[in-house]
């Protein structure tokens, strides 16, 4: 039997919120997914908990139920160029700007999952909390994770028909054994991110 989660609906009440996360910081291959979700008051599913946690089914049938029942939800993928020009954690923050930028209605405040953000736009350091663990505290948070998540599996599920030797439709470009020793084989693609190097990648000096 599965153990009912029960996360926090709210920080403020009284005011509209979105709850913000990405997924995608560690692969080699990729876009970073980022995505924002308001979630109406009340909502709650006993399942919903950090996207990580959840086993596949279970994100995929969150996924339907939150894209249905949320007020406004938004996703933005971060491709690998603009990763290395900028860095992967800036490419995280700017596409949950984006994401945001994208909600109608707009949020009134925004939960973000970690220690990293940024003013932007009409939102000040006061119209933003990020949150430690965020993704296994509120609900909207937690949303936000699982639709990042499955949204970019999906994203790479596609590029692995394009390049199956890679595998990533099982490793979704995280730098498994399998995906390392492809690019020692195949080299890399477009859809690598230049500025990741695995140690198992670097040339040796001797």
């Amino acid at each position: 039997m599965s153990r009912e989660i029960h996360l926090l609906c709210r920080m403020n009440d009284g005011l509209l919120e979105a709850g913000c996360d990405e997924a995608g910081r560690g692969p080699l291959a990729g876009p970073v997914f980022a995505a924002a979700v308001i979630l109406p008051d009340g909502f709650s599913h006993p399942r919903l908990n950090d996207s990580k946690q959840m086993s596949e089914k279970a994100r995929n049938e969150l996924r339907a139920v939150i894209e249905a029942e949320a007020l406004a939800w938004a996703v933005e993928a971060v491709g690998p160029e603009e990763i290395d020009a900028v860095n992967i954690l800036n490419a995280s923050i700017l596409g949950m700007q984006r994401a945001v930028l994208r909600l109608d209605p707009a949020p009134e405040f925004l939960l973000i999952d970690g220690n990293h953000f940024r003013p932007f736009g009409r939102y000040k350091s006061s119209d933003y909390r990020t949150v430690v663990h965020g993704d296994a505290t509120y609900a909207a948070i937690a949303a936000a994770s699982v639709l990042a998540k499955t949204h970019r599996d999906e994203y790479m599920r596609r590029l692995a028909a394009e390049y199956p030797q890679y595998g990533w439709d099982r490793n979704m470009g995280y730098p498994t054994r399998e995906h390392i020793e492809a690019v020692r084989c195949y080299g890399y693609t477009p859809y690598h991110r230049k500025s990741f190097h695995p140690k198992e990648l670097e040339p040796t000096l001797f």
